[in-house]
């Protein structure tokens, strides 16, 4: 289950959608209904073991999503599959009526899934025989070869598969270094970049990488995100 925003919305829904069914359960905190539904969405999805994930929307703090759904009422759910919507429901069901809406959308586990879920290396390998596209053993085995340095074979892999924000953090690591981490002390070599990211694509693109190793959550992120767009733009 994840929070989505209005700006996390293209990302973590309509691209999500692309590899597996997503649930949007648009909420508000002072909705009875919606705090109702929440948890029995969340169990039955989470019952899905992944074949599909819940994306919870607060619409007062999101009203963009809101209105490109054409809200009227909460708790409002949409189903959503290759960025577009196949299915909907409005009010708080009972959970019967909620497993059946997303039984629906999920698909049947294949041998390939039991496989990926092992999460092994030699486990990826044997899923990705029977499904070479297979999204979850191509991100688990990329970021296994990429976390020892075999780059190259971890890329390859990727380029199977449609971009996500998962697959870009992957990529970036099997391009970092030899080793799949970032340098003992990115910021230095980041800085040293800076100067370079207007003009020199092999620097922007190595900037770019260890952003995406650095993540979100690291506290140096935001300041180089915006020293870079301060470069370029």
């Amino acid at each position: 289950m994840v929070e989505v925003t209005d700006a996390t919305f293209q990302e973590l829904v309509l691209d999500r959608s692309a590899q597996v069914p997503v649930v949007v359960d648009l909420w508000a905190a002072w909705c009875g209904p919606c705090l109702t539904l929440g948890p029995i969405l969340e169990k039955v999805v989470a019952d899905t073991d992944g074949r599909v994930e819940l994306a919870k929307v607060d619409v007062d703090a999101n009203p963009g999503v809101a209105a490109g759904f054409r809200v009227q009422s909460i708790p409002a759910v949409f189903a959503i599959r290759h960025g577009q919507v196949v299915d909907q429901f409005i009010g708080a069901l009972p959970e019967a009526q909620v497993r059946q809406f997303v039984d629906q959308l999920a698909p049947p586990a294949s041998e390939a899934d039991g496989l990926a879920a092992a999460g092994d290396e030699a486990s990826l390998r044997q899923a990705l025989a029977l499904q070479p596209d297979h999204p979850g053993a191509v991100l688990a085995l990329a970021g296994l070869l990429a976390g020892r340095g075999e780059g190259e074979e971890a890329l390859a892999l990727l380029a199977r598969v449609p971009e996500t924000a998962e697959g870009r953090r992957i990529a970036a690591l099997a391009r970092v270094g030899d080793d799949g981490a970032a340098p003992a002390d990115p910021a230095a070599e980041m800085d040293a970049l800076l100067e370079r990211v207007k003009a020199d694509g092999e620097a922007r693109q190595r900037f770019l990488d260890l952003l995406e190793v650095l993540g979100p959550d690291d506290p140096r992120t935001a300041g180089y995100r915006k020293a870079l767009t301060a470069r370029l733009y």
